[in-house]
């Protein structure tokens, strides 16, 4: 297993009372995070082939030439694999020479060139997943490394922690202690670098220990589940599991929902924009994980959403959430909602999910919370494009498609 492989002032109402349930003022104080990241990583694309110079450069250029950078795409982020099997006689990490022939700070300075972000990779453990160097014993060395780089990101894995099984397992059934430990632990080694060199934190502790509750005081961002394995199951796996913890997300710290599986060839278009308008909605960092020099134009089409985007990057960060409506159907562990809605600074998101098969989705605006109110709205789908307005909206969906709807006075 690789671990990672990883409105505003209308909205009021029992949406706005159920996402300040949970106090959101302790979080990391580092300047980032305020939306949630947008960007790439290689694991999905190309494991540890993708871990390179060549890897990092083609993908920046990509995010130019096809327009993403445009639409918000910033991070260009490596994971496992980078460095070579040993630090050096130093105790530093060491990048491949195969894989950078210039070394890091080299490709860092060109990415921010392009005016986008570089990210890389390390492991909580005495290893990372891959059985590269983890930063146990070495996180403020590895920081200041950084630091000294100019890297803008840092994902830190959760492989060869504590345990109580001998030897230390890749991934432990039987952890020793709380992550929160090692967490604090390197997070403590990133802010110690603050001044020099602020880096956007991703804890990826794979959900354990409830990290929702307290991830915000340590990290940007915090994966809130296990692996999103590539396939269909994950995606309903993964969405299910978010629809409890949309009051923890907020700006300055985001719940996870792990990388986007869209153009990997295993999942069909109405499957590609369930996935990718769920995470959006959910206020998830949007991280593609595909090889961008093989994305069709279908897909391309969905990851450029602008309206579905700016629903993301809206300022108030407050995630969607399920909500039952009059006559709606009960919840059912393990399966994504049909019913999403979540407020914006100028009005209301709804996501209508036809996750469990083809549906006719219909809501009475009265009923979404966060609106209301009586009286005729604006409304917008933003895959279609269809407007409206009026009191309710409808929409006939295929199985596993989403529509996903800005509504406005």
């Amino acid at each position: 297993m690789h671990s990672n492989t990883l409105i505003g002032a209308v909205a009021v109402g029992q949406l706005v009372a159920h996402v300040a349930a949970s106090p959101l003022e302790a979080r990391l104080d580092n300047g980032l995070g305020a939306t949630p990241l947008m960007g790439w990583s290689g694991w999905n694309a190309g494991q540890c082939n993708a871990a390179s110079e060549k890897w990092a450069v083609d993908t920046a250029n990509k995010f130019v030439s096809l327009g993403l950078k445009d639409v918000g795409y910033t991070y260009v982020n490596i994971d496992d694999c980078w460095s070579t099997k040993s630090r050096n006689n130093s105790g530093h990490l060491v990048p491949d020479p195969s894989k950078w022939p210039n070394g890091i700070r080299s490709v860092t300075q060109k990415i921010h060139g392009m005016g986008l972000k570089f990210g890389l990779y390390g492991c909580a453990g005495t290893q990372t997943c891959a059985g590269y160097p983890g930063s146990q014993g070495h996180e403020y060395q590895d920081a200041q490394t950084l630091a000294s780089w100019d890297v803008d990101f840092w994902k830190h894995d959760n492989c060869y922690t504590p345990c109580n099984t001998n030897p230390l397992p890749q991934t432990c059934g039987s952890p020793k202690g709380n992550t929160q430990t090692w967490y604090t632990t390197m997070r403590d080694a990133i802010t110690s670098v603050k001044g020099t060199k602020n880096i956007y934190f991703n804890l990826c502790n794979w959900g354990r220990d409830n990290v929702w509750q307290w991830g915000k005081s340590m990290g940007n961002s915090w994966r809130m589940s296990t692996d999103n394995w590539g396939d269909w199951a994950s995606v309903v796996r993964i969405g299910a599991g978010a629809q409890d913890i949309a009051q923890y997300s907020g700006p300055g710290g985001f719940n996870d929902l792990d990388m986007l599986i869209v153009g990997n060839g295993k999942l069909n278009a109405n499957e590609e924009r369930l996935h990718f308008g769920l995470w959006a909605i959910a206020k998830s960092p949007l991280v593609l994980g595909t090889d961008l020099s093989k994305i069709s134009s279908s897909t391309l089409a969905i990851v450029k959403n602008k309206g579905i985007i700016d629903i993301n990057q809206d300022p108030l960060g407050k995630a969607a959430a399920p909500f039952v409506p009059p006559g709606g159907p009960g919840r059912v562990n393990g399966q994504i909602y049909p019913y999403w809605a979540g407020p914006l600074t100028d009005g209301v998101v709804i996501g209508l999910s036809a996750a469990s098969g083809a549906a006719t989705l219909s809501v009475k605006f009265a009923d979404v919370p966060g609106l209301g109110g009586s009286g005729e709205y604006n409304w917008k789908e933003m895959y279609s494009g269809k407007t409206g307005r009026g009191t309710s909206v409808s929409f006939s969906l295929a199985s596993h498609d989403m529509a996903v709807i800005k509504v406005t006075r």
